[in-house]
């Protein structure tokens, strides 16, 4: 028995091919190879013993060496549902080479019989419970299920992530997380069953310090809150933004930062005050549908009873943009929800509109519903890897109460009208009407690796990235040049996520196709099946 440390590879799966989020090729343009850091895994290490030694791997940005796999005395794996297929590839790899495994994470927690293989399993938040997994493998055992119980981790007793084991030059930006929870209530959604209605904030001290730890590392530029809600606990970030915009100005402004907000952010004009002082630039909202009754119906009472575009547009004034989500294949949605949809996207001028097909996630009330109501296809949870894609080609893993081939129209409508090069483009325009960034900071901070490639450069690779965009994209960049300067480094990084969006909606679009068009092969069949039977009788 050796009394050396224990040795854990920390690898992190790989995403499914064909996602929305995986535009790599805007990451190129910068020299960086995926858009985000491992921010659960680092955490993870942290959480284990400090005398045991780490190695980091990302699947997604580099190759697992069969010698570090060799090195370790236990490999660490888990993430989220489109990770679900690479995760259980490393499962069965660490068995083929005899390697305890421990998984964790959010799909591991929604559907852990899916990950049964595994030797551990770490269901839930982690804080509480990884000491009891640390004492077993301690004690010699090498199979158990740890589970949390929920909603009860106090955050502010999280360690520091372990940001030394990342390879910074690999990211577009680098994440940490303020809060866990929110205090909505949405059907579809996972993030209150993982992480509770009351959302729990880290102190001040100990965010300071985990940017503090990056700038002390090096790192200078894009840095994104992963929270899911960044203002759920408003009290508590009324008192930490001032902290930030000292700490930021005491630094030189080495970061710029982005969230995840709900749309009543736009009511705060306070709040929005101190998010700019503060340099964020960029927010993601959860818009869903420009149709109240449905979103009434997915209890998403935040976005009734308000003029939609014109709260996107006030967020735009504080000089902060917005990317936004949207969900086709509610049952409340009326036959006119894909003009209805396109042309709402088009008035509030979100250039990079996330819009997905309703996907039932694992524990969510919607799928607890769907389920007593008996409308779940079988294997609802599963992640097919020969089909996989995210919900933008593969959603509505349950019977709708529309018919199906005209949600899929719908929905093909949408992601065809938006994604045209000239309406992304007239989308950006827009926005730069809008976007006040005349009192911001406008070139990156020293060391910021945007700032290597200059605005030219990059509207050139841009232009030239995709086929029959170049007149209309170079000619938004002279006016917006034009027009508004102070905002033009900021509408040239959304522009540059259409090198991938534009392919990726293509794609998206020939997988639609291809449903529609087996969806009518079917209804012949049947037509042909009943017309054979009727010439029976």
């Amino acid at each position: 028995m050796t009394n050396r440390p224990t040795r854990v590879l920390l690898v992190y799966p790989k995403f499914v091919p064909n996602s929305f989020w995986g535009y790599t090729e805007a990451c190129k343009l910068v020299g960086a190879r995926y858009p985000a850091a491992p921010l659960g895994l680092i955490t993870v290490a942290a959480l284990l013993p400090q005398t045991w030694e780490f190695k980091l791997v990302n699947c997604n940005t580099e190759e697992l060496d069969m010698a570090d796999l060799a090195w370790a005395d236990m490999v660490m794996t888990g993430g989220m549902l489109n990770q679900q297929p690479d995760c259980l590839r490393l499962i069965e790899l660490c068995h083929e080479h005899n390697k305890p495994v421990a998984v964790g994470g959010p799909d591991v927690t929604s559907s852990p019989h899916l990950y049964e293989s595994a030797d551990f399993q770490v269901l839930g938040e982690a804080e509480d419970i990884i000491k009891d997994f640390i004492a077993a493998w301690e004690r010699g055992e090498r199979a158990g299920v740890f589970k949390a119980e929920k909603f009860q981790v106090d955050v502010t007793k999280t360690p520091m992530p372990r940001f030394d084991l990342l390879k910074f030059n690999q990211y577009l930006y680098i994440c940490i997380q303020y809060s866990r929870g929110c205090p909505f209530t949405c059907e579809f959604c996972d993030i209150i069953e993982l992480y509770g209605r009351v959302p729990r904030t880290k102190t001040n001290d100990q965010i300071l310090a985990e940017l503090q730890r990056l700038y002390d590392l090096g790192y200078r530029g894009h840095v994104d809150f992963v929270d899911d809600n960044l203002i759920g606990n408003r009290k508590s970030l009324r008192i930490f933004l001032p902290l930030l915009k000292e700490w930021q100005e005491a630094h030189g402004y080495p970061f710029e930062f982005s969230t995840e907000a709900s749309i009543n952010l736009s009511d705060d004009d306070e709040l929005m005050a101190m998010l700019k002082a503060c340099n964020f630039w960029l927010v993601f909202i959860g818009i869903e549908s420009p149709d109240p009754a449905t979103l009434v119906a997915m209890r998403k009472k935040q976005n009734t009873k308000r003029n939609l575009a014109e709260s996107v547009h006030k967020i735009y004034s504080y000089g902060i943009a917005v990317t936004a989500g949207f969900i086709v294949g509610f049952d409340s949605e009326q036959a006119s929800i894909g003009n209805s949809m396109a042309e709402f996207i088009d008035d509030c001028a979100v250039p990079v509109a996330m819009v997905g097909l309703l996907y039932a996630l694992p524990g969510t009330q919607l799928t607890r519903r769907l389920e007593k109501e008996g409308r779940l296809h079988q294997g609802h949870d599963v992640m097919v890897e020969e089909r996989a894609g995210d919900q933008c080609s593969i959603g509505l893993n349950f019977e709708p109460k529309r018919p199906m081939r005209d949600i899929l129209t719908d929905y093909k409508y949408v992601v065809q009208t938006v994604y045209a090069p000239e309406n992304f483009a007239r989308r950006l325009e827009k926005l730069a009407t809008m976007l006040d960034r005349r009192d911001r900071r406008n070139t990156p901070a020293a060391g910021d690796r945007r700032g290597e490639t200059s605005s030219a450069e990059m509207i050139h690779a841009i232009i030239n990235a995709v086929p029959g965009t170049r007149e209309i994209f170079w000619n938004t960049f002279k006016t917006i040049a034009r027009t508004n300067p102070s905002a033009l480094r900021h509408i040239i990084i959304l522009m540059s996520l259409y090198m991938h969006l534009g392919p990726f909606s293509r794609r998206v679009i020939d997988t639609i196709d291809q449903r529609i068009a087996a969806l009518d092969a079917t209804e012949r069949a049947g037509t042909h099946k009943a017309a054979q039977f009727v010439a029976a009788e």
